[in-house]
């Protein structure tokens, strides 16, 4: 197994264990009795456990950023994506909490330790949504001045409404798609887009 197969693995089973039993419940030797590694692979990929920890939020923002890059790369209008990237991320974000299970308490209550850890993954997203603008304003579709600006407060807007979209306080009683024109109506008149059917 190479080594990036074998940290991965220890990831995977860490995430299980931690979705499982909880953080503080689960040891660096339960990864390595789970994961069929010894204790000696183990710290040879991390010292401790909260290096486990982070390794974990990484692995799940690249799922959630890998879904993203999908999107992005989809033949469809600028103002569709936009829509579609916010919901990919609303709906990730939700899964990845609820598969958690006890992982998710974690999520909550070291919010800094994630913010930490997920500072790349908001990098990124950002600039998906920079291109994206960029994009729409280019052929016409938005009236942008300040693109990056722009891409700041949306995906700012949207790391506010993860917790809301989580618990289901968002929307009482909306499905995704029920919501998708009345986020669009909101999204499509801070962009300006012209020639707006809803």
């Amino acid at each position: 197994m190479s080594i990036s197969k074998t940290r991965q693995k220890l990831v995977d089973v860490a995430r299980q264990l931690f979705a499982k039993n909880g953080i503080a419940n689960t040891t660096m030797n339960d990864i390595a009795i789970a994961s069929g590694k010894g204790r000696r692979t183990l710290y040879t990929y991390f010292s401790k456990k909260d290096d486990v920890y982070y390794a974990v939020i990484e692995s799940e923002l690249e799922r959630l950023s890998d879904r993203l890059d999908e999107v992005a790369a989809m033949k469809m209008r600028p103002q569709d994506k936009i829509i579609e990237l916010i919901y990919t991320h609303l709906s990730m974000i939700k899964e990845t909490v609820v598969r958690n299970g006890n992982l998710r308490a974690e999520f909550f209550r070291n919010i800094w330790m994630v913010e930490k850890v997920r500072k790349k993954f908001d990098e990124d997203e950002i600039e998906l949504f920079r291109k994206v603008y960029a994009e729409g304003k280019a052929e016409g579709e938005f009236d942008v001045e300040n693109v990056e600006l722009v891409a700041d407060i949306t995906h700012y807007c949207i790391k506010g409404l993860e917790v809301p979209f989580i618990y289901g306080r968002l929307g009482h009683g909306l499905t995704a798609e029920s919501s998708k024109p009345l986020v669009a109506r909101v999204v499509y008149g801070a962009l300006g887009k012209t020639g707006l059917i809803i």
